[in-house]
């Protein structure tokens, strides 16, 4: 399983949390430290769309013009709406067994007429002779035959019907399946969104402190020239830069990851893209999204398609063992170049019919009397079938109760650590620029300004990524609740809609 395998499948499994962006980006910083060529690799290579890169602007999208285009573009998206149209087209098809049969049949043939006395089984490939028993003969003839069909049923017990809402059924359960596929993507494309955003930030963050380290080492080596430090502190202070601008290429790196899987998601690949951050980065207003039924979850309407489409089944079945009756009728009309009495028969030689008939009658076709074992363990399947589907029901409701109560957990989480961010960033800052000041003075080293520094450099990150961390936060509840459009209308700025 690749690393991206990884990071989807854990957000299908709900660890979709406020820390998922830090989580995203220190093991996006783990793995760029020994393989920075294979993650890109590793990144690329999952082929969920392939697409020729594309030497235009940028794209610059919005989180809500991410998921958008995402729902247009991304292959399994157009697979699942294939899918619906195959469906309602097997409701089509079901539905045309309502309609009668008529076929036509026209033949013209030469045959000997050698005929037997007895009668036998009749098979699939063997011809009908008729006519009186005579001499054998290698002597052939001409004939033709013309025949119309026409057979309807005109009730069925409920057969038909019962067809019919097993092919709607199947249309039930592709609709569902492009709703899960939908939430999915969505899901998806807003996650790695937020996780790219957060990245963008950190670079931000990271490049104020190479900026920072980069004007303190001027100062330093200054300082050192006129020797007024030692000539370790400039030493230290290199190293410091150093170490500043490799963390922040580390996270550019992971940035330009991000959005390449971003882009993957979209069905874009290859294209470059730019993010709008919108109203992410502001503080997000203490509002709840309304409550919505964990049944209206497109995960619980899908498994609720299953288990309706099993029982779809089994009312066909049940109307499988009652007595099928067909209104049939038959014209038929024979020519044939054998000789009757002196006579030949049919027009041109036999090559036109001659001889027309008609037939009219009811048949009833009784079901197969031994068949009932086969039909009861078959019933047997399906009733299990059913019950295993319910259960698998309830398991999805109960997992999705979890996942919801998970995520407003975080949700409150990160609402009080974004509170405690500001501060900290302050008080970072406070620092620094006291241990700068006791530097300057020469009352403390440069051990205390390095840990001032680093401290800030951490604060600026902690607080840049606090309030995408609370977005991620609503973002996860509402992925809960399988509903995203009540996210991105408080994104709009609107109240969201309740059920």
């Amino acid at each position: 399983m690749t690393l991206l395998d990884k990071l989807l499948e854990g957000m299908r499994q709900g660890r979709r949390g406020p820390g998922i962006a830090r989580i995203m980006i220190t093991t996006l910083l783990k793995h760029l430290r020994t393989r920075p060529t294979i993650l890109l690799v590793v990144f690329l290579l999952p082929s969920f769309s392939r697409a020729q890169t594309n030497n235009a602007s940028p794209k610059v999208l919005t989180l809500e013009d991410a998921v958008n285009y995402a729902l247009q573009h991304y292959p399994a998206v157009r697979a699942s709406l294939e899918q619906i149209a195959a469906a309602r087209a097997g409701i089509s098809l079901a539905r045309s067994q309502y309609l009668p049969v008529l076929n036509g049949v026209y033949q013209d043939s030469r045959a000997t007429q050698n005929q037997v006395e007895g009668i036998w089984l009749g098979t699939p490939i063997t011809p009908t002779v008729e006519g009186p028993v005579g001499a054998s003969s290698g002597q052939s003839y001409w004939g033709s035959q013309a025949i119309a069909s026409f057979s309807w049923e005109p009730f069925d017990f409920g057969l038909r019907p019962s067809i019919v809402g097993q092919a709607k059924s199947a249309a039930d359960k592709a609709n569902a399946d492009l709703a899960v596929t939908q939430l999915q993507v969505a899901t998806a494309v807003g996650n790695f969104f937020l996780t790219a955003l957060a990245a963008h930030q950190a670079v931000i963050a990271a490049q104020a402190n190479v900026d920072r380290w980069q004007a303190f080492n001027q100062s330093i080596h200054a300082l050192v020239d006129a020797s007024l430090r030692p000539g370790a502190d400039a030493s230290r202070a290199d190293a410091q830069l150093a170490q500043a601008k490799v963390r922040m290429y580390q996270i550019q790196q992971a940035e330009q990851a991000a959005r390449a899987t971003l882009a993957a998601l979209m069905g874009t690949a290859g294209t470059e893209i730019r993010l709008d951050a919108g109203g992410l980065l502001d503080l997000l207003p203490i509002e709840s999204l309304p409550d919505l039924a964990t049944a209206d979850n497109p995960l619980a309407r899908d498994q609720m398609a299953s288990v309706r489409q099993i029982q779809a089944r089994e009312k066909t079945l049940s109307r499988t063992d009652y007595p099928r009756i067909v209104l049939q009728g038959n014209a038929f009309a024979r020519g044939s170049e054998l000789p009757n009495n002196g006579t030949i028969i049919g027009n041109w030689n036999g090559l036109a019919p001659a001889r027309g008939n008609w037939i009219a009658g009811v048949t009833i076709t009784f079901p197969n009397i031994f068949d009932f074992k086969a039909l009861g363990a078959e019933k047997q399947v399906t009733k299990a079938n059913e019950l295993s589907q319910k259960a698998l029901y309830d398991k999805t409701i109960q997992d999705l109760t979890g996942q919801f109560q998970t995520a407003l957990a975080q949700l409150k989480s990160v609402q009080l650590v974004a509170q405690q961010t500001p501060i900290e960033l302050a008080a970072a800052r406070a620092s620094e620029t006291q241990s700068r000041a006791r530097y300057d003075a020469s009352l403390a080293t440069l051990v205390e300004v390095s840990d001032a520094e680093g401290l800030l450099a951490q604060a600026e990150i902690d607080d840049a990524i606090a309030r995408l961390n609370v977005w991620r936060g609503l973002f996860s509840v509402a992925d809960a609740q399988g509903n995203l459009q009540n996210f991105l209308q408080v994104l709009r700025g609107m109240k969201p809609e309740g059920h």
